[in-house]
Order: structure tokens, then sequence, then C-alpha cells
């Protein structure tokens, strides 16, 4: 079993690793990364793991913003110092969590837990962690990290005219006329950005207030969006989403 360390306590990383050894030989620790910043470029770049152990409180930030940022398929054990009762709303979200300083005996039980779970739903923990996040913190994506090749782009979400669904992905379309593919379906995107600028228009598209330059009336009791790079059925209203997207409009 293959294991990542996300930890800015060098004692505490040590410490953990040493108990890993001892609870199961076999286990690996590819590596251990102190921040948001690292532990991002490591994944982007094609790190991969069966088990993640991440801290709270990070060298240049809070964890959840790794997964805020990207799309990590992999299972998630909470080290924090904080306790029970800070850290209970994760408890569902992630396989467990352990508090500071972690023993031997709760190690094994969470990785026993995680032996069980097995990998069933794992792609819902990230997002799940990330929207129990911004819920109890109103915080919501800043920008989002994009792998082009060999290079990683970071986009900020004023720089964002819309996301679309095309062709079984969705791309992030910039004001400045730019594509990129992004690792998030329109559901798991709806949350992570802010209500108060971004508006899901129909099952297709996701838009920036920002982006629109007029909006019209359209048959059948819809709305047709003039915005850029956003034509024909796209820039269309659903019925039944006009009310709120008028409501939105006028906040």
């Amino acid at each position: 079993m293959n294991v990542v360390i996300i930890e800015d306590e060098l004692l505490s990383a040590e410490h953990l690793c040493n108990l890993l050894k001892k609870t199961d030989p076999a286990i690996q620790v590819l590596g251990i990364f102190d921040s948001v910043k690292q532990s991002v470029h490591a994944f982007m770049t094609g790190l991969k793991a069966d088990l993640l152990f991440v801290d709270i409180h990070l060298a240049d930030g809070l964890s959840f913003e790794i997964f805020n940022q990207i799309s990590i398929d992999a299972p998630i054990i909470f080290t924090t110092a904080y306790d029970e009762y800070a850290i209970r709303a994760f408890k569902f979200n992630s396989v467990d969590y352990l508090l500071k300083p972690v023993g031997m005996e709760e190690l094994g039980q969470a990785i026993g837990k995680f032996k069980k779970y097995g990998r069933k739903d794992i792609s819902l923990i990230a997002e799940n962690i990330v929207n129990a996040w911004q819920t109890m913190n109103k915080q919501y994506k800043s920008r989002f990290m994009i792998r082009i090749g060999e290079s990683i782009v970071s986009v900020k979400t004023d720089e964002i005219g819309h996301f679309i669904f095309e062709d079984g992905i969705v791309l992030l379309s910039t004001v400045t006329n730019h594509l990129y593919p992004v690792d998030f379906t329109l559901d798991q995107l709806e949350p992570m950005l802010d209500p108060a600028g971004f508006f899901r228009i129909n099952r297709k598209v996701i838009i920036n207030i920002n982006a629109i330059r007029k909006t019209g009336t359209y048959f059948n009791s819809r709305l047709k969006i003039t915005a850029p790079n956003l034509q024909d059925d796209n820039s269309i209203v659903s019925r039944e989403r006009v009310n709120d997207f008028k409501e939105w409009l006028g906040r």
C-alpha cells in the first residue's frame, strides 16, 4: 500500500512514518509534503497514492485548499491537533481522523477501517470535504490549477467567462478566449463557485455574471444571454431557471 503524508511538522511526519512501518511493514511512504503548494504540484504532476494522511494546518494554509484546487482520487485520514468537536463535521467525509499525538492503537484502527472501506465511493470524498468546508466557512474557489501537458496553468475565477460541458468533458472558457479542460463535473463545480458571481443557466453552462453583456426574451418563456464565446442553445436560460436567474441578476 502506497501512502502520502501531508504534514508541516517534521517530527510529527517522522513519528507517523515510524508508526506506519510498525503497523504494516508493507506500507510505502511515497512522499511527505508540508504545504498546499507542494501537495498540489505533486498530484498535478502525476503522484498517485492509495491513502493520504493529511494535517489540517500546513505551512501555507489549510489543507482543504488542496481539495479545493484539484481532484484527488484517494481516501483521506486526517491527523490534527483539533479536538473531536472541531473536526466532527469531516468524520463522515473521510476514512477517519486521528488526534495528535497519534498513537499506535488508533492508527491501526484507522488503517483497518481503510481496508474495510476499500475504494467504494472514493471519488466523492474530496468533493464532500470541499463542500463541507465551504458550507462551514463560506469560502469559494479563487483559482483553478489546470494541467496542460507538462505545465500547470493558474486561472483566477474572475478571469473565467463560463464553464461548458461539451463532448463528454467540462471546459473552462476565459474572458481572453482560452479554453481549458477541468477535472470536475458541473454538479461538482456549482458548490465550489461563489453563487453571487456564478449561475448555472442550463444543464451545460455555468456563467460568470461579469461575462453577461445583455439578456433578452426567447420563445417558450426562456431568456437568451449575450456573452463572449457563448452561442446558440448554450446561451439559453432554461425555462425552469428563469425566475432564479432574474433574481440572481438583481441582487
